[in-house]
């Protein structure tokens, strides 16, 4: 397995344009957001300007022309952005949008007026163009995302940041919509707090394929010592981190067989992410942990969830979509003193390399060792995360309401000492009690997802806006509402 950098984001380009404005100010507008697109490394799809007028979208036959144009790339196109250098034909580009029907994320962009250049020749009113659009949107319930300022600049960095969050959500939305999830092996029979309903998540578009233990166990026991993949696999669990001198070879190889057969097996059926039954039927029928093997997958941005947490690997696939870079599955485990905002997070180590921020020790799980031997139990990975910035989120399955919930927020990792074995985050949230509050209120799982960074409203609104799952946003950002008289 080679490490996967994150999908390249393809987003088609439209520049709305009533007739009556200057048009030079449209293609200026498109090449400057294709600058933009170009920096972050994203693709754009859009007609040749010379295909209308100014290269903009200010009839219906230019939405005619634009709808069969981007349904020709359905399959490529992961969202659309609509910039308004001037106030726009709102009818052109609600048209297109419905003629099209990517049924894809969009972002709403319109460009600022120059106080000085307000003239009849020069003025844009994108101000209000905008809601013109966003008006029509609503009648066609087409949901969609705004920039940071209700009118910015193409050139400009605030557009620059809106475009890459917005790529990010992309990434989010057609990654969860179109996920395939492996479940190796039976939930472990002590955790009912693993149950999920496989029906809600292919409802919401996601797919889990199952495999019996048994299955990859025979499959790992089956692999050459001599086989050349598994030689690889065995020379980068080495280098992967500390290996304390009284692990044998025999124990090594071992972790390297099952790590080949999972990666196998995920490869085979196209998994996006994983969850494996992590203890103990493993450890007592082939003799090693699974930790390792989830770490080493995680860090190539395959999450992999412990004890068959299937909404587990959803929250870390979704996190590892929205950040591009590795998450881990935690416990919320532990109080940290008296300090009310701060806990200990900890698993017995399947943390990512990338995720703790430092080369780890790969050593024998503690507790399950102590229990059936520590021989069978080499393969977890150990250290302490290091502080900065992170993002939680979780998904859970709420079958008696019908429907895929959430929740998010931000919080940071410490670097305040915690003496215990395994993985451990000392992690601190604001308002934390709240928070635990609403999940123990709402049957959520003691597991979370996290993830280096701040990305929380990433998640919130690629999961609300265009997943329509419910979701609390810790911390986040209050949200207008209408409030309907008494009558």
């Amino acid at each position: 397995m080679s490490t996967t950098a994150p999908k390249p984001v393809t987003l088609g380009l439209v520049i709305g344009s009533r007739a009556f404005f200057n048009g030079a100010p449209c293609k200026a507008a498109r090449e400057e957001t294709i600058a933009q697109m170009e920096r972050l490394g994203v693709d754009c799809r859009i007609l040749p300007y010379e295909a209308t007028v100014n290269g903009a979208v200010q009839s219906i036959e230019d939405a005619k022309l634009y709808a069969e144009y981007f349904r020709e790339s359905r399959d490529e196109i992961d969202g659309l952005v609509i910039c308004l250098p001037n106030f726009g034909d709102e009818i052109a580009v609600a048209e297109l949008v419905n003629r099209a029907k990517l049924d894809v994320p969009i972002l709403l962009q319109a460009s600022n007026d120059e106080v000085d250049k307000v003239d009849v020749h020069s003025r844009r009113d994108a101000f209000c163009g905008k809601l013109s659009v966003a008006n029509n949107f609503f009648q066609y319930s087409v949901p969609f995302t705004e920039t940071t300022h209700h009118t910015c600049d193409t050139h400009g960095e605030a557009f620059g940041q809106d475009l890459d969050r917005f790529a990010r959500i992309c990434r989010t939305v057609g990654g969860l919509k179109n996920a395939r999830l492996g479940a190796i092996g039976a939930r472990t029979a002590p955790f009912q707090t693993m149950r999920y309903s496989e029906k809600l998540l292919q409802d919401a578009g996601i797919t889990v394929v199952t495999v019996d233990m048994s299955e990859l166990i025979a499959t790992a026991g089956a692999i050459d010592d001599n086989d050349g993949d598994m030689q690889a696999k065995l020379a980068a669990i080495q280098a992967y981190g500390t290996i304390p001198g009284h692990i044998t070879k025999d124990q090594i190889l071992r972790q390297a067989k099952w790590s080949l057969a999972v990666n196998r097996w995920i490869a085979e059926n196209e998994c996006d992410a994983s969850a494996i039954q992590c203890w103990r039927s493993l450890q007592d029928n082939f003799g090693c942990a699974t930790c390792l093997t989830m770490s080493m997958m995680g860090e190539e941005l395959m999450p992999s969830a412990c004890e068959v947490d299937i909404m587990g690997a959803v929250s870390m696939y979704a996190l590892t979509l929205a950040a591009g870079q590795p998450s881990a599955i935690l416990d919320w485990n532990n109080n940290y003193a008296d300090e009310v905002d701060k806990c200990v997070c900890t698993h017995c180590g399947n943390y990512p390399k990338q995720f703790m921020g430092e080369v780890p020790e790969v050593g024998e799980l503690d507790v399950l060792g102590e229990t059936i031997g520590r021989s069978k139990c080499f393969g977890a990975v150990k250290g302490k995360v290091q502080p900065g910035p992170m993002t939680y989120f979780r998904v859970s399955s709420d079958d008696r309401a019908g429907t895929l919930k959430a929740y998010t927020g931000q919080g940071a990792f410490t670097a305040d000492p915690f003496p215990m074995d395994g993985g451990i985050a000392v992690t601190k949230v604001e308002r934390l009690r709240e928070l635990m509050g609403f999940v123990t209120q709402n049957g959520f799982e003691h597991h979370v997802a996290m993830v280096r960074g701040h990305h929380a409203d990433i998640v919130a609104e690629a999961t609300t806006r265009y997943l329509h799952w419910p979701l609390y946003h810790h911390g986040g950002p209050s949200v207008p509402t209408l409030t309907w008289p008494t009558r």
